[in-house]
């Protein structure tokens, strides 16, 4: 089984590392990108705040599975 990553705001994203998730903080675009390109290989599902999720829009289809958070 892969591991879920979550990549956003540091604020919205730390609960989730309660649930077992790796939990990648990025503050702006430049960060997300960042964290988007250093996902481990086993990752097999990303969790994105709504502001994450703009910032790596042309990235998602060559990507495993993605969610994002609700506003």
């Amino acid at each position: 089984m892969g591991s879920v990553v979550v990549i956003g705001e540091p604020a919205l994203v730390a609960g989730y590392a309660m649930a077992g998730a790796t939990t990648m903080p990025a503050h702006g675009p430049g960060e997300v990108r960042q964290a988007w390109d250093a996902l481990p290989s086993d990752t097999t599902l990303v969790i994105l705040t709504a502001a994450a999720a703009g910032a790596v829009a042309d990235r998602v289809s060559e990507a495993p599975l993605t969610a994002v958070m609700p506003l």
